[in-house]
């Protein structure tokens, strides 16, 4: 039934309980391997774990404590960060922060749950046994040191303690017992321990309330088995960085893929102008933006979406141009459609006569007009327009000389005409481009400025869970605190008060540097990256939020 029990908590959705590697003999159970692969793997079921379950027989009593010598080694087994900044700096103040909750299971618990003839809950009971006792002699260090390392490394500490599962005469055979065969106390039992473990669990979490899928969760175990293999020391930062390479590659491709999705759905509807495209694109970009930023993580130097933005800006111009071919195609069959009888009159030589040219010119421009008339042509409309009255041009002066109804200076006058409409045209069309550019550049601003707010938001929500955890962390180290001046360890409770008062410190003011620094990083890279006008954009929109924050 235990293994049972130990088989569920593991294989439980919510949360990773990892139990001591245990084998069943006899009546009694032993573990197995050295102690430096129980250290081993101890450290990696602190590292995996949001809720720890160790399990011990008899009493909590120093035998018990000896046993559970792992937990004094961590330091020596686990690295939160690669380099401290400082010789002197003790990590262990920060393992509240990463490390699990904490249960212990007593199995075969036999006592009565009672100090100086009161009854104490079984919390009250793990308490009493983590109480440290008073004086500088080694035995003293010994037995203060594992219960000191479980009350500062570990928080939420709990304790289940269970009697006998079955009587004496079914030990033997417990593995063949059905549930009705064991003792009604020890079954109700273990539905109050499966039932807590359930219930409180939560997913395992890294710093800033990240939460670890079952992806990301292999990927830190491979990270820290590659370490130990490698005879170093698992470090929790390293780890992350990692995994942040892996998840972070994964969130550009999420993001991007997302973009070419939603733009593939749009694109039936090409050819459209230009401001319906750039309202497509920044639906799109703001959708896969917002995909990568809730995937990816320490991201500071903002690299990931900088190539986010490259990736995307590539998808943007292959749409670009696919919409203009698109506007392209259905002009020229506009144009062709509506021109067909007026080339057949000009190859038939129908306006080669006295008064032909005049018939011409108002020919074209009914075929000009009725050309303007159609809508959805796309952002090649006017050019291929003036692609086919620049390719007309010939014909229409040919048939102007050859109208003898017209004087020498009548034709002039009409040559000069056709030149200076044409010049016209193609100085109102290079106006309209600009025209075209500078609206696209104030779009590309506007987006710019939507994904460094999303950005800012995402940094103001790291932020808020930090101190949401920093919260956390110092209600336990005031409890700890707490517990110490009661037992009279005032040195002790002193020094978990200043850890309380340094992150009570780090809550105190928002850093807008933060955001600042982050969105100048990431517009100064784009300006270089990114070609033309998106690089410009982005660094413009990047002087005016750093101005506002």
């Amino acid at each position: 039934m235990w293994e049972k029990v130990e088989k569920t908590v593991v294989g439980a959705t919510r949360g990773y309980q990892c139990l001591r590697d245990t084998r069943k003999k006899g009546t009694h159970w032993q573990r197995q391997g050295s102690s430096k692969n129980d250290n081993w793997i101890f450290s990696l079921a602190v590292l995996l774990s949001s809720t720890l379950v160790y399990n011990s027989v008899g009493t909590i009593d120093q035998e018990s404590m000896e046993k559970l010598h792992c937990v004094t080694e961590l330091t020596e087994f686990i690295k939160l960060k690669s380099a401290p900044t400082k010789v002197e700096d003790d990590e262990s103040s920060e393992f509240k922060r990463y490390f699990p909750n904490f249960i212990w299971c007593v199995r075969d618990f036999c006592l009565k749950l009672e100090k100086e003839n009161k009854e104490i809950t079984q919390d009250e009971y793990l308490q009493n046994a983590l109480k440290l006792k008073k004086g500088y002699s080694k035995s003293v260090s010994e037995y203060n040191c594992p219960r000191e390392c479980i009350t500062h490394f570990f928080h939420s500490h709990k304790c289940f303690v269970f009697p006998h599962p079955a009587s004496t005469t079914n030990l033997h055979c417990l593995e063949d017992l059905t549930e009705a065969q064991l003792e009604e106390a020890f079954v109700e039992q273990v539905k109050k321990f499966s039932a807590f473990v359930y219930e409180t669990s939560k997913p395992k979490t890294l710093a800033g309330g990240l939460t670890v899928t079952g992806r990301m969760l292999g990927n830190l175990a491979a990270s820290y088995v590659t370490s130990i293999q490698s005879g170093s020391i698992p470090c929790l930062e390293n780890a992350v960085v990692n995994l942040a390479v892996i998840e972070n590659a994964a969130a550009i491709q999420d993001g991007v893929s997302l973009y070419e999705y939603e733009m593939k759905q749009r694109q039936n509807m090409f050819p459209v102008e230009q401001y319906v495209f750039m309202k497509f694109h920044r639906e799109c970009e703001e959708k896969a933006v917002e995909v990568f930023l809730k995937r990816s993580f320490k991201d500071d130097e903002r690299k990931y979406q900088l190539q986010l933005m490259v990736d995307v800006n590539q998808r943007f111009e292959h749409f670009c141009r696919f919409n203009e071919e698109a506007s392209e195609k259905k002009c020229r069959t506009i144009i062709q459609g509506l021109s067909i009888n007026w080339e057949q009159r000009i190859q038939n030589g129908d306006f080669c006569k006295p008064g032909g040219y005049n018939e011409f010119v108002i020919e074209k421009q009914r075929l000009v007009d009725e050309y303007l008339k159609i809508n959805g042509k796309g952002i090649k409309a006017k050019e291929i327009l003036e692609e086919f009255l620049g390719e007309n041009q010939k014909i229409e002066t040919s048939i102007l000389h050859l109208d003898n109804s017209l004087h020498e200076k009548e034709k002039e006058m009409e040559k000069q005409k056709i030149e200076n409409e044409t010049v016209a045209r193609k100085l109102q069309l290079e106006e309209e481009k600009e025209m075209q550019m500078e609206k696209t550049m104030n779009e590309l601003k506007k987006n710019f400025e939507q994904q460094a707010l999303m950005l800012k938001k995402k940094l103001e929500d790291e932020r808020t869970q930090m101190i949401k955890e920093n919260i956390w962390l110092i209600e336990q180290k005031t409890k700890e605190r707490e517990m110490l001046e009661k037992q009279g360890f005032h040195d002790k409770a002193k020094m978990v008060n200043k850890e309380a008062q340094d992150l009570q410190n780090q809550n105190k003011s928002p850093d807008l540097s933060i955001f600042v620094n982050a969105i100048g990083v990431l517009a100064e890279a784009a300006s270089h990256v990114l070609p033309g006008i998106y690089g410009k954009a982005a660094l413009f929109t990047a002087k005016v939020l750093k101005g506002l924050f």
